[in-house]
């Protein structure tokens, strides 16, 4: 089991990030966001990481490709459990609610299974969909993103959470980045200038 001193790469650069990072990356272009899905997903599973994605844009003949690329193997990848796809959707708006609670019990359920299959340590990455805007649960959001920063200190997944800066206004992209310890900006993580430690940011929603 990785403790939280225990620091792996993201797959952007040579920086090494500690276990259970809370990122987020507001990207603008489709390019940006898969470059950066492929490349994280990548290192997770070159280290002996369990890895996830949530995503509906995952082109999967692409990311087949791309593995293939760097000698992996999907199918193997995904039959001893080292790698999988969701959708968004299928994730985060079950029954076309929003549940925060449900998505936290998600992630720790995953951490826990990673270790109990052997895994040293594990990561997901996900795009938030902007229907979370019009869905039941939807207002709770900030809440849910602030709650995963102090899940991951007993359940540290490294989690990147992806946000497209042309689907959500300028101030809710602004509280998202509130709610996150660590964000990308031009393939390198950096501490977060705007961000709320979750216990103050919670006591004032």
């Amino acid at each position: 089991m990785c403790s939280n001193h225990t620091k792996v790469s993201l797959g952007f650069n040579d920086e090494m990030i500690p276990v259970g990072a809370h990122i987020c990356q507001i990207f603008t272009d489709d390019e940006e966001r898969s470059e950066s899905l492929y490349k994280f997903l990548l290192s997770g599973l070159q280290t002996g990481e369990r890895t996830t994605c949530f995503s509906d844009k995952v082109d999967g003949r692409d990311f087949r490709d791309f593995l293939a690329t760097h000698d992996a193997s999907y199918d193997e990848c995904e039959e001893n459990k080292s790698l999988s796809l969701f959708g968004t959707r299928e994730v985060y708006f079950q029954d076309d609610v929003f549940d925060p609670d449900r998505m936290l019990d998600t992630l720790s359920t995953y951490h826990e299974e990673s270790l109990d299959l052997g895994f040293p340590a594990a990561r997901a990455i996900g795009e938030m969909n902007p229907i979370v805007q019009n869905i039941e649960g939807g207002n709770r959001l900030l809440e849910y993103e602030a709650k995963v920063s102090l899940l991951l200190r007993e359940h540290p997944v490294t989690t990147v959470c992806q946000y497209d800066a042309t689907s959500f206004d300028g101030a809710t992209i602004m509280d998202i980045l509130r709610v996150h310890p660590q964000m990308v900006v031009r393939g390198s993580v950096v501490h977060n200038p705007f961000f709320i430690p979750p216990e103050e940011f919670l006591k004032n929603l």
